[in-house]
């Protein structure tokens, strides 16, 4: 267990121990199969749509939680806690949620938005391609008008749930060649013909959460379905950073599971005539895990706030936020392990499947190095103005 520092507010406080109870009572003992099946966790789910978790991010007005993005980070966080594959279906609801009330006309908010709100339908955002992973401006995929319809051809990559979505949000080039002006965002309508979900991809984790290799053939779309103003898709795409703040989220959540495994485990473990707690070397290392964790924590806790009141370091601050902690996901994962030591290694316990689970937020919404990158960026603009 943890203690916050960042000021949170009584109700914030409140909120937590609530998701708290509902991830260990619920969520918690659907995890492993979850893993181990890797089919759509429909019933869990339907836990978070229940809760009214699957809609927190989204306007009020349109049906939603209208939470603000730290007490979205704390759902993330605590879900993340028992199940890291599940944590994201909340960020990603309010992302393109996000997307759709600043872009969308009255009628798009109508039909998609308050579903969305309500947990009613689940959204895909295809924005990846074989060829423009990191360097997302150079996607392929084009979309030409042709009377009132659009004519989409392209193939994207990882697309998050993209076989079960009732609507896909693909990113497409409506003009010029490279950069973000140009490129364009449609609603695509599950069963749209030319949509076709070609490859569910085989992964070392994130199971029951499916990544789908979607192909565009003469995919043909309706006027209506472009979202925001022609050319200008990353306009409405404000969310991106909060996304990559919240993936930090799940990171905090997932190193926090796993030393709550590692202290019961070194608690309860006896060698030598004692607790394995009680050596100096499982101390340094649970020490040291803690320690991050917490460093972790602030860090993401103050990217949400700074990104709310959008403050000139809040971008700097989302790409810290998501690069530090889910490094130290991955490290805090790889020591409870070891902590375990060959009792880790077995399914029996969950901290085998949360180290494999751990390395993917380090590559997923922007990989750790770009991160980085992004943040030397920040610090030259800073430094030169």
């Amino acid at each position: 267990m943890h203690t916050n520092y960042y000021p949170l507010t009584e109700e914030q406080e409140l909120f937590r121990r609530t998701v708290r109870e509902i991830a260990e009572k619920k969520i918690a003992p659907l995890a492993a199969e979850i893993d181990e099946c890797d089919e759509f966790p429909w019933k869990a789910i339907e836990i978070l749509r229940e809760h009214e978790l699957l809609g927190l991010g989204c306007p009020e007005e349109y049906g939603g939680g209208g939470a603000d993005l730290l007490t979205c980070c704390l759902a993330v966080e605590e879900i993340a806690r028992v199940s890291a594959p599940l944590a994201p279906r909340i960020s990603a609801s309010a992302l393109i949620g996000e997307a759709l009330y600043l872009g969308g006309t009255k009628e798009q908010k109508e039909k998609y938005l308050y579903r969305i709100s309500r947990g009613e339908i689940i959204p895909a955002f295809a924005l990846t391609e074989p060829e423009a992973g990191s360097d997302a401006f150079s996607l392929r995929t084009r979309a030409v008008k042709d009377g009132d319809s659009w004519v989409i051809n392209g193939t994207k990559c990882f697309t998050t749930n993209a076989d079960i979505a009732e609507f896909t949000l693909v990113m497409a080039r409506t003009s010029g060649e490279k950069g973000p002006l140009g490129i364009s965002a449609f609603i695509v309508d599950k069963g749209t013909p030319g949509f076709t979900i070609s490859r569910v991809e085989r992964k070392m984790a994130g199971h029951g959460i499916h990544t789908c290799e979607v192909v565009l053939e003469d995919c043909r779309v309706p006027q209506e379905a472009l979202l925001g103003e022609e050319g200008m898709a990353f306009a409405n795409l404000e969310g991106l950073n909060k996304s990559r703040t919240l993936v930090g989220g799940v990171g905090v959540g997932l190193a926090q599971g796993a030393l709550d495994v590692a202290c019961r485990y070194a608690m309860e473990r006896h060698q030598f005539g004692r607790p394995i707690i009680r050596f100096q070397a499982i101390q340094i290392l649970l020490a040291d895990m803690a320690t991050k964790i917490e460093a972790a924590r602030q860090l993401v806790y103050k990217a949400c706030i700074l990104s709310d009141l959008k403050h000139p370091d809040a971008m700097m601050l989302s790409s810290m936020s998501k690069y530090y902690a889910t490094d130290v996901a991955m490290e805090v994962t790889t020591d409870a392990v070891q902590v375990l030591g060959g009792y880790g290694y077995m399914k029996d316990y969950p901290v085998e499947r949360m180290m494999r689970e751990a390395k993917v937020l380090q590559i997923f919404e922007g990989t750790n190095q770009i991160q980085r990158f992004l943040v030397a960026r920040g610090l030259q603009s800073k430094y030169l103005s």
